[in-house]
């Protein structure tokens, strides 16, 4: 099959100005919630989807991550570069995931705190897109984030030098056992050079994909009185 052949209609849902919230963030989790299953008034809306999945997408019933979203960072040259991250948090700040500092998108926030977010949950026909100006969330935020993850979690965030050239997998595996040994318990501090950022958006969009490419998209942009404007945009 030909790329240029691959399509599909989206029929599921459109997307009027008065369902919106008044708040982007209020406006999002109620998408992410649907996307994740998490509300009880929409059984009826996740056996459709379900059965619309199976019927046209051929889906497999697998689970997916639904907090994946990609990262767009820029360089201190105007270059971009993307990458899929996991949500980990959304409060009225804004948007939060935690990376090395080290790394690529770490150093690009470091000269360019801009980013972008992209959500896309295909079951739902739906995308949110987020730009906003980035800033690190406080050592304690990030600490006792850091103390929930798996253990082999903590130590991966001190075996790996995060975007660095390393000779095999070899290396890899043994700077994780030599950690490993080295904490042996429980208790592995936070790495120095590993936290969290957090998006603070000033300007979210929502799309609903409608039939004949006539989508529904709906813009908020944040004002100078921290209020926020709704716009229809063409699709």
């Amino acid at each position: 099959m030909r790329i240029a052949d691959i399509r599909r209609e989206y029929n599921l849902a459109g997307l009027r100005r008065r369902d919106l919230d008044a708040d982007p963030i209020k406006q999002f989790q109620a998408w992410f919630d649907a996307a994740a299953g998490a509300r009880a008034s929409g059984q009826l809306r996740k056996a459709m989807v379900k059965s619309y999945k199976a019927l046209v997408l051929g889906d497999a019933g697998g689970a997916i991550e639904v907090n994946a979203m990609t990262l767009s960072t820029v360089d201190e040259e105007g270059r971009p570069s993307s990458r899929i991250v996991l949500l980990k948090g959304a409060d009225e700040r804004g948007f939060i995931f935690y990376t090395n500092f080290n790394s690529r998108k770490g150093r690009e926030l470091g000269v360019n705190p801009n980013a972008a977010l992209t959500f896309y949950w295909a079951d739902q026909e739906r995308q949110v897109c987020i730009s906003g100006k980035v800033s690190k969330v406080s050592d304690k935020e990030a600490e006792d984030y850091f103390n929930s993850r798996p253990r082999g979690s903590r130590l991966g965030a001190w075996a790996s030098n995060q975007s660095e050239v390393i000779k095999d997998r070899t290396a890899l595996e043994a700077s994780w056992k030599e950690l490993e040994a080295r904490y042996p318990g429980e208790h592995i501090p936070k790495p120095p050079h590993w936290g969290g950022y957090i998006v603070v958006p000033v300007r979210v969009e929502f799309w609903q994909g409608r039939p004949s490419r006539l989508h529904d998209r709906f813009r908020y942009t944040r004002l100078s009185d921290g209020k926020w404007q709704i716009d229809r945009l063409s699709p």
